[in-house]
């Protein structure tokens, strides 16, 4: 790819893209039935294929497929788990040694967990006043032991553990129920029924760990009789709001990676044009440029952004949020809805405001298929489209015709 100075790519991965068939949209998945006229015009001009983008079996969360869809698998390596690459993206103050976590704020009735997220509708002042209470408040057995909360966005935060003599160990379980571990990749587990907090256990039986372990379920267990009767909470709650009393911890990381930049291992410049911390962090740890949206959600302005940021660089990298939330949520017709909008709003600004020869690459960093509600390890779609690109006979940018794509099915 480095023979041309003038090669440019945008490469867009919508996040949780891929899905199943589904009764509520007569037998389809919402990419079938989604009205996407400027997406299908790339398909017809382009090729398909599928993507397993970690492993098959494997249900990822999106950091770790994130990473294998840029070309990083961590084979052979240790895996420095989201709780690190969330907190590089967020700015923390972190040193080898600390224990790093990605949170959910979620709601607990009975000791039973009835929303992961407490209802994805927390402001950030809510959040800011809740996480700074709990800093003031938990106060550890051991007085070495330190918590830092910062939220970021709606229901997520990074929670870091100190010791101020000891290196506290990543081999520890989540509390989340939701999440497993598999060599220091976070899995997304599917039909998980008994959804309680789980009891954060030692992996290796180390002191280390062992410890780690503790201060985990020290925090879980302070923390959900703090936030109980918190103002906060009692406000959400006259509000008809579900009350975010307590904290779900999953994906433990205790130092920072070291990668080949994006751009060595390539030899082509890179950009990006992400809003999560999880993304952001990502680009941070393999030195890719960086450009942020001003919100989230608005694709038209992302589409005339990234039509611009490919004037100078051969690779546009975009995450776009937006599917992955309704497959979460269960909603088909959201899912469909919103996959428009970033059909019009997005690929329909860049294509109309792009002016130099490209290509276009659409896949996804994992399935999230609505009847499921949770990541799956089933293929993602994948289109090539561009310039120097022979059609396949594709029509479509969807599950079925990318199962028939000449590309094939790729790790």
């Amino acid at each position: 790819m480095s023979e041309s100075k003038d090669l440019r790519i945008l490469y867009v991965l919508l996040d949780g893209i891929g899905d199943l068939p589904t009764p509520v949209l007569n037998g389809k998945t919402p990419l079938e039935a989604a009205n996407t006229p400027y997406i299908d015009e790339l398909a017809r001009k382009g090729k398909m294929g599928e993507v397993i983008s970690v492993g098959k079996g494997i249900s990822p969360q999106s950091d770790i497929a994130v990473f294998n869809m840029l070309g990083y698998d961590f084979q052979g390596q240790k895996y420095a788990g989201r709780g690190i690459v969330e907190i590089i993206g967020s700015g923390v103050d972190f040193r080898d040694g600390d224990l790093a976590l990605r949170g959910n704020f979620a709601t607990l009735d009975n000791n039973k967990i009835i929303d992961r997220r407490a209802g994805r509708d927390i402001i950030k002042q809510e959040a800011n006043t809740i996480c700074s209470f709990l800093e003031d408040n938990v106060k550890f057995d051991d007085p070495n032991v330190s918590v830092r909360i910062t939220p970021t966005i709606s229901h997520r935060v990074i929670v870091k553990f100190r010791h101020d003599k000891k290196s506290l160990s990543d081999k520890v379980t989540n509390t989340d129920p939701a999440y497993g571990k598999l060599n220091g990749i976070g899995i997304a587990k599917t039909n998980v029924d008994n959804m309680t907090v789980q009891n954060s256990i030692s992996e290796d039986h180390s002191e280390s760990s062992t410890l780690s372990a503790n201060i985990v379920n020290e925090f879980t267990t302070k923390s959900i009789a703090l936030m109980k009767d918190h103002y906060v909470n009692l406000d959400r709650i006259a509000k008809n709001k579900k009350p975010m009393n307590v904290i779900l911890l999953r994906d433990a990381g205790n130092s920072v990676p070291h990668l080949q930049p994006i751009n060595e291992k390539y030899g082509i410049s890179t950009s990006c044009l992400v809003d999560m911390p999880v993304e952001i962090g990502i680009a941070k740890i393999i030195g890719m440029d960086l450009f942020r949206s001003q919100k989230i959600d608005d694709y038209h302005q992302k589409g005339m952004e990234v039509a611009k940021i490919l004037d100078s660089y051969n690779l546009v990298y975009v995450h776009i949020k937006g599917p992955d939330e309704y497959g979460h949520d269960g909603d088909a017709q959201g899912k469909m809805s919103n996959i428009e909008l970033i059909d019009k709003n997005f690929f329909g600004t860049f294509l109309k405001s792009v002016t130099r020869a490209h290509v276009v690459v659409i896949s996804g960093d994992h399935s999230t298929p609505c009847i499921k509600k949770s990541h799956t390890d089933d293929p993602i779609p994948l289109l090539v489209s561009g310039t120097g690109i022979e059609s396949d006979g594709s029509e479509r940018f969807t599950e079925s015709w990318a199962s028939k794509g000449s590309i094939g099915t790729l790790k």
